[in-house]
């Protein structure tokens, strides 16, 4: 299945868009898109380890705009939100 995962904050730079979509198996957790999510950045930004740190350290939410644990499974759910870390001093 297709989903958008919509961009937030530091994670706005994996697109020149809002959102990437990607290309999923059916029925699947969290932290498979979150790996699926990491291949995409690896091959796509080789270099850039922070987006990796990005990725592994965010929430995630669903088409309801609640925060999702990795054990989460997708069946029918088309868009993810990607919510990073904020730090701030």
């Amino acid at each position: 299945m297709k989903i958008k995962i919509e961009l937030f904050g530091a994670a706005r730079d994996f697109s020149k868009e809002d959102y990437l979509e990607l290309t999923i198996a059916d029925n699947i957790t969290i932290k498979e898109v979150r790996n699926n999510l990491m291949n995409y950045i690896q091959n796509k930004y080789p270099d850039n380890l922070n987006y990796l740190e990005i990725v592994k350290n965010s929430a995630f939410a669903n088409d309801q705009d609640v925060i999702v644990q990795d054990n989460y499974r997708l069946s029918t759910e088309k868009k993810l939100c990607i919510i990073p870390p904020v730090g701030g001093g």
